[in-house]
Order: structure tokens, then sequence, then C-alpha cells
């Protein structure tokens, strides 16, 4: 069972706690037509990137004639494209905020929001680091919380045994929704952290970072740890729930399945614009997306919904799709 004990928003919770994970792929090709034509424009998260980019990917070789673009300006940035209009889907790490939300229904958009797969967020040193074996979230509150700007400097600051060692930070930016979420089931306030770490949009980035950094410490998702798992060491986790028992959590399919890694892990989200329903292109990829989500969020490292959770986004998405089609006579006018 999925039994995240820390989610960002609970309106979704019903949604988002669920069965067995079932790991097989959904769906076929998803009915995508050669003479398909137009464009999509995708941007936002660079967690959810992968999938998308996976998913575009795939429907690009069965519908050549249709231009899918895939940028990646965090979700802030994403949901600030998208509440203009200039976007069509937008690829979040989290939930749409009510400001966000307020400046989309200002421009006249519309909106669907579609859980696409699991991540557990996942903190992570360099190699050679052999004192860090497990990190507790109050210990990593410590680190990120704004108090420690310019005050933790060192990791004997966070434990006296480990080493007296200069401890630089990396992490996503602030238009991140990785941000976001770390900061809130962390610090306990979203967008609330110290400054004076290396910050970039770009997991990449960070990636790099912590990889030639002995001293280093940083957070991404979890598909950008396995994708780099050869030049990173990731910590275990110890929420401080002492009734299960547990301790400290890996971040795995199994751990992010069963609820056990926790706080950090979330589910991840496209938003589709009513536009969409306006461009049968774009219809026939958000099917296409949701039918082959679960295969291909597992192969670039993520963790699927189950399977009834993708056939009930489907059922969602066309009921969206058929209520913000023009009617025919509304087109013919």
């Amino acid at each position: 069972m999925f039994n995240f004990r820390y989610r960002h928003n609970k309106t979704n919770a019903a949604l988002l706690i669920g069965g067995a994970l079932f790991l097989g792929a959904c769906g076929g090709n998803g009915g995508a037509e050669s003479d398909l034509s137009g464009s999509i424009e995708i941007d936002g998260s660079s967690t959810v990137y992968p999938i998308t980019e996976a998913v575009a990917e795939e429907f690009r070789a069965e519908a050549p004639d249709v231009r899918v673009t895939v940028g990646v300006s965090g979700t802030g940035g994403g949901f600030q494209k998208f509440s203009r209009g200039t976007i069509d889907i937008v690829n979040a790490s989290r939930e749409i905020n009510p400001a966000e939300a307020s400046q989309a229904e200002g421009n006249g958009i519309s909106y669907v929001e579609l859980p696409v797969a699991y991540d557990g967020l996942t903190v992570v040193v360099h190699p050679e680091n052999d004192w860090a074996k497990d990190i507790t979230v109050e210990e990593l509150k410590k680190i990120w919380e704004p108090a420690a700007q310019g005050t933790i400097k060192t990791w004997n600051q966070i434990r006296p045994e480990w080493p007296d060692r200069p401890l630089r930070l990396y992490g996503p930016g602030v238009e991140s929704g990785t941000y976001d979420y770390f900061t809130e089931a962390v610090v306990g306030k979203s967008h609330s952290s110290r400054g004076d770490y290396t910050a970039s949009e770009d997991d990449n980035v960070l990636v790099q970072g912590v990889s030639t950094d002995p001293n280093a410490l940083g957070f991404f998702g979890y598909a950008y740890y396995e994708e780099n798992k050869g030049k990173l060491k990731a910590i275990p986790v110890d929420d401080g729930d002492d009734s299960n028992g547990a301790g400290a959590i890996l971040p795995s399919i199994e751990t992010v399945k069963d609820g056990s890694y926790a706080p950090l892990s979330r589910p991840l989200f496209i938003y589709v614009s009513s536009n969409i329903a306006e461009n049968p292109a774009g219809v026939e990829f958000v099917n296409f997306y949701l039918d082959n989500a679960a295969a291909l969020s597992e192969e670039v490292g993520y963790i699927p919904l189950p399977a009834k959770l993708y056939e009930e986004q489907k059922e969602k998405f066309g009921e969206f799709a058929g209520s913000a089609a023009p009617s025919e006579a509304a087109a013919q006018q």
C-alpha cells in the first residue's frame, strides 16, 4: 500500500493512496494516428522532464508530423508560462498553488491535474564521504532552515562525531517544485530555506556538483540518483517516527511504494490546459502519455502509479477534454 505520511496537499490524498503497485506497462500505443499534425508546448519541472521527454520521444515516432517540445524552467517557471497560456502542458513536481491557480483563472485558462508517477527525493553525498551513514529529518532541518545561513558551516555542527570539514550544499532553485516540497516536508514551511547554497533548476548541475565535491550534500529526484549512482552515494533518512521501528530508510522503488521512505516520497503531475481540447494531436498525446506512463516512468527511474489510477486519470481527462472542447455550433460561428 502507498501510505505517504507527508503530502504537499491533502486534497488528493484519496486519489494518491492506492493498492499494490502494478509494474506492468499500461495500454498499447495510445492510438496515435500518422496523419496528426500541429504542435504541443510543454515546460516545467526538471524532475518530471525525463518521463515526459520519454513519452514525447515515443509519440514522435508514431506521429512524426506533430512537433512536441519539452522545456525545463522548474515547476514555478512552468506554472508562470502555463497560467499565461503560453504552453499547453506543465510538468509539475508539486501541486499548483493558489496564486498560480488564480492567475490561470484570471486569464481564462482551465486545466486538469493528472498524477503520472511517484518519486522519492534523494539526499546524496560524494562517494568518499564515509561518515554520513544516515541522517534524520531534524538534522536536515538544522542544515537547511533559514537560521542555518552563515551559521551551520561544517559537518561536525550536525553531529559531533562527524569531521570538522566544510559543509557545501547543492539543491534545486527556488522556482523548483522539488525545492518547495523539500522545504515544506523538512523545514516545515514551503519556500523557506537558507540561501547560501549552490542552486540550479537543472538537476544535472547538482549531480555534477555533488559528484565532484567530497564535502558536498545535496538533494534531487530519485531518477537522477539512479542514473548517476556510480558517482553518488544516497543517505538513508530517518523520519523520527519510532513507532514503526524502521529507522533510517534508503529511497528505492520498494520503499517509495510501501510508504516507508518518509517524508520525502511524493506524487508527480502533469497539468493540461483546456487549449489541448481544441487540438486533436494534443488530446491524442495526453491519452498516449497515460497509456505509456507506467512503463516509461519505471524505465527512467521513477515509480509507476497502480494501473487502476492510470485508468481513472484517462477517464478524468476524457471528461475534461469533452467539457473544454468547443461545441460544433460554436466552432461553426
